[in-house]
């Protein structure tokens, strides 16, 4: 094991225990919940394997599940997570860079890291509220959720970025 697979496995569970003891317990209006967690796989680099984001992004989030009572909604979310992460980075870097990039504000500039966080805390939310709710019989707090957890998220997510300067 090197040690930035060590590193990486503490800050999975300091965000696991963040997300079970403190932000579960935050809702926002009633319906907006941050999604700490989502931090690890959103800082996974550009040169990241697939099935490393998969494995990763799974146990985070059968860890989640264990920790915040979702029977398999977490780990079901964040799966799709993994498998989207490596392509929509290569989305906002560019495609003649032979560099590492480390999805940070300070790599990738405002508007694109922004946005790279956005459409995956999307992705994220659309899964996992879906699953939550399990049909659209109360729409508008599916929106709701979706919605404000998103909004939410990734302005915590774009504020912890800028504090800790672009370093995991």
């Amino acid at each position: 094991m090197t040690v930035d697979t060590i590193k990486r496995a503490l800050f999975l569970v300091l965000l696991v225990l963040l997300q079970a003891l403190v932000f579960n317990h935050i809702h926002i209006f009633g319906f907006s919940t941050p999604l700490l967690y989502l931090l690890l796989p959103l800082s996974f680099d550009s040169r990241q394997k697939r099935w490393s984001s998969l494995l990763w992004c799974f146990t985070l989030g059968i860890l989640t599940d264990i920790f915040s009572n979702t029977p398999g909604m977490a780990s079901a979310s964040m799966t799709v997570l993994g498998l989207l992460q490596p392509p929509v980075l290569r989305l906002f870097i560019q495609k003649d860079e032979e560099v590492v990039v480390n999805p940070s504000v300070a790599a990738m500039g405002w508007l694109k890291y922004v946005s790279y966080t956005l459409l995956l805390t999307l992705s994220y939310s659309i899964v996992f509220f879906t699953l939550e709710f399990l049909s659209f019989h109360d729409i508008i707090l599916w929106v709701s959720s979706l919605g404000g957890s998103t909004l939410l998220t990734v302005l915590i997510l774009v504020f912890i970025d800028r504090i800790r300067g672009g370093r995991l």
